[in-house]
């Protein structure tokens, strides 16, 4: 008895450039920004990092799927209270006694906007996996198109720089979507406020589309965390240190943001920028920010200290850069990549303020660069 036929479709880009391939996850029709990602492993993290909001992911690794996917799981409890409160700035605060926080994912679903492979495996082996890819994809209504040239796709991107594409299955028509113009952390920010940890050392994080990694590291280390939604009132707090998370977009739409951290630069509190906070820290203390080519996105990324020989190697998924010609006076250079040279992390040369570019958090990637948590930690008062 003959299988039935598989499901076709087709990526087109906005230059015109057309690569067909069979669908594997959802039929449904998307599109977003076409970007390409170079790492071997990590996929799980990878897919589930709010960063890629907006965007149709490349996997430049040419056999995606083979160790299926683990199951959304909880690890230990790490919420502190026992009864939801309403907080005294009239915020309710999520402070149920069980985890919040997934064991294998960066998120609680999928971000992407579509996935596109040369080759999805149909069937996946390891110890902690409980489906394959296709079906993750499927839960989650995203699309998916293997047998594709991925080494032809990659190569585009890398010539002409990242652009608009969609993903079109049968007759249904989707138009161009540019996710730069879009609020996207709205999307991916907490509801509502949420306290971890019981330390002594108060951090307040602003979520613009946290990753899991960066929240586990500061409770690792033993300070109270309080997870705050990315247009909640700075002001309305009292906190030893202030965490900008990661998120996707492009970080010059975000006054409010940019404000928030205006007013910690006037307070002098103590703050650390991760990513998308790395380049909101920046547009506050006056910097501009620009857009690369095709950004960096991949788990082996080497950077450099600029003032030491000291070169580490990195996770980064990013689409924007600081401009280091724009950096006022007072701040400095932190780290620059050894690819292209650009920006990996900026600081005050007197006062307490740092970001990074890449992820020290990793997942997925090396854990080299862990050390900025506890450079930040130290900064607290």
């Amino acid at each position: 008895m003959k299988s039935a036929p598989k499901q076709t479709a087709k990526l087109t880009l906005k230059d015109g450039n057309v690569f067909e391939g069979i669908v594997f996850g959802s039929s449904r029709s998307v599109s977003g920004e076409v970007v390409f990602n170079t790492g071997m492993v990590g996929y799980p993290e990878t897919l589930t990092d709010p960063s890629y909001r907006g965007q149709i992911l490349v996997m430049t690794y040419p056999l995606i799927g083979n160790y299926g996917v683990p199951p959304t799981s909880f690890g230990d409890k790490l919420l502190v209270s026992k009864k939801s409160s309403v907080h005294k700035t009239g915020t309710e605060i999520n402070e149920r006694h069980d985890n919040t926080l997934p064991n294998y994912f960066e998120s609680d679903r999928i971000q992407i906007q579509g996935l596109i492979v040369s080759e999805a495996s149909e069937s996946f082996s390891h110890w902690n996996s409980i489906e394959s890819l296709d079906f993750w994809l499927k839960r989650f209504a995203i699309p998916g198109i293997s047998g594709i040239d991925t080494r032809r796709l990659t190569k585009v991107l890398r010539e002409h720089g990242t652009m608009l594409g969609k993903i079109e299955i049968g007759k249904d028509v989707v138009q161009y979507y540019n996710p730069d113009i879009e609020d996207l952390i709205s999307k991916v920010t907490i509801p509502n406020v949420q306290r971890y940890g019981t330390g002594k050392k108060r951090i307040l994080l602003i979520d613009c589309g946290c990753k899991k990694s960066i929240l586990q590291n500061l409770i690792d280390r033993k300070v109270s965390v309080l997870r705050v939604p990315y247009d909640y009132d700075v002001e309305k707090e009292n906190y030893d240190g202030v965490l900008i998370s990661n998120g996707p977009g492009n970080p010059v739409i975000y006054k409010q943001l940019v404000a928030s951290a205006k007013k910690l630069i006037q307070k002098q509190v103590p703050t650390l920028g991760i990513c998308m906070g790395h380049q909101i820290l920046s547009l506050a203390a006056g910097a501009k920010t620009y857009k690369l080519k095709y950004g960096h996105r991949s788990q082996n990324q080497p950077v450099k200290q600029v003032d030491s020989n000291k070169c580490y190697v990195t996770s980064q998924n990013h689409s924007f850069a600081v401009d280091t010609k724009s950096l006022p006076r007072g701040w400095e250079p932190w780290f620059e990549n050894l690819n292209d040279y650009s920006n990996e992390g900026v600081r005050h040369e007197k006062l307490p303020f740092r970001s990074v570019q890449f992820h020290p958090e990793a997942m997925p990637g090396p854990v080299d660069s862990g050390f900025i948590f506890d450079e930040f930690l130290r900064d607290l008062k």
